[in-house]
């Protein structure tokens, strides 16, 4: 996640509470007329192998997610996402969101404090995709959490937003001040129930330097029934480091079969260097079956191809994931 804020003791001794209670169905549950929480455990086992000279394992809990989310009104909102990830460094326990929502009327909203970026097909949070690994490439086209305000506006068809926040922040919850603002813009496109098209266009400065940070991401989804299709493009300059230029994509598909699901998947992404050099070169295939076994536990199973041309190493992953939501 980005900036990330250690909890208070009093959000510990909330959290600590909140997990005394049983596991529910997906609808919030109520702790008053104005309170509800709801959250996800996500547990897995992972297999890796590169090319047969290296392979590793791993099982446990990855992340566990309590939300707490309080209606003032029939206009102001507010949201706390308290979180604990194994990150793969280290394990943290953080607040991943803490914002307000004013809803200022005819389809315009407010939001200040610290919020996740609208961009990116491919979501942070493991509730939202259709597999149990993202591409990794959302470190370099993605916005990430970040601390400011924004503004949206639905209407008819369409959609438009404007944030303005310290800085895009990133996948790792490292967001910073700046000397000058950030700024990420969206403009969406619904022209039926069944198909959206989002552009996102974000600027920041780096670090050190004169130079900007330039993010554009493009997505497109189809559903319809059980079927659901994706595609995305992603082009960005600096946001590796100074000099760098990035582009990426992905197909996807998911197709639900009642209580069992299939999810195909290709991406591909690429960063050079100041000079035109190929630095990283990847790309991968996913094949990720889902099964719903109640209400509230989804397994996920996944095989994982991935070619590092820059290497040239290929790699195995399997993962069995539980997701339990409430």
């Amino acid at each position: 996640m980005k900036l990330r804020t250690k909890i208070t003791p009093i959000a510990a001794t909330l959290l600590m509470l909140s997990t005394s209670h049983s596991v529910f169905a997906e609808d919030d549950f109520k702790l008053s007329d104005k309170l509800s929480v709801t959250g996800f455990i996500d547990m897995s086992w992972t297999y890796a192998d590169s090319d047969g000279s290296s392979s590793e394992q791993s099982a446990g809990v990855d992340q566990f997610e309590i939300d707490f989310l309080y209606d003032f009104d029939d206009k102001l909102t507010a949201q706390v996402d308290l979180e604990y990830q194994d990150n793969g460094t280290g394990e943290e326990v953080d607040i991943e969101q803490a914002f307000i929502n004013y809803a200022v009327g005819d389809g315009f909203n407010l939001k200040a404090g610290r919020f996740l970026s609208y961009s990116g097909w491919e979501t942070e949070e493991p509730t939202g995709l259709f597999q149990f690994s993202g591409t990794g490439y959302a470190k370099f086209f993605y916005g990430g959490y970040q601390q400011g305000i924004s503004g949206n506006y639905s209407g008819d068809g369409f959609g438009v937003a404007l944030s303005i926040v310290n800085s895009l922040g990133d996948l790792e919850g490292e967001a910073r001040d700046s000397e000058s603002p950030a700024i990420e813009t969206m403009v969406a496109f619904m022209p039926t129930e069944s198909i959206t098209v989002k552009g996102f266009y974000s600027i920041d400065k780096l670090d050190g330097t004169d130079e900007d940070i330039e993010l554009i991401n493009i997505w497109a989804s189809y559903g319809e029934g059980p079927l659901t299709l994706a595609v995305e493009y992603n082009t960005a300059e600096n946001s590796a480091f100074l000099g760098s230029e990035a582009d990426g994509y992905l197909v996807m598909g998911n197709y639900a079969f009642d209580s069992f699901g299939l999810t195909l998947r290709y991406h591909a992404y690429e960063v050079e260097d100041a000079t035109g050099m190929t630095v990283e070169d990847m790309s991968g295939i996913t094949i990720s079956p889902s099964v719903t076994i109640s209400d509230n536990l989804l397994m996920v199973f996944e095989y994982r191809m991935d070619t590092d041309d820059v290497s040239d190493i290929d790699s195995d992953f399997i993962a069995v994931e539980a997701l339990v939501t409430f």
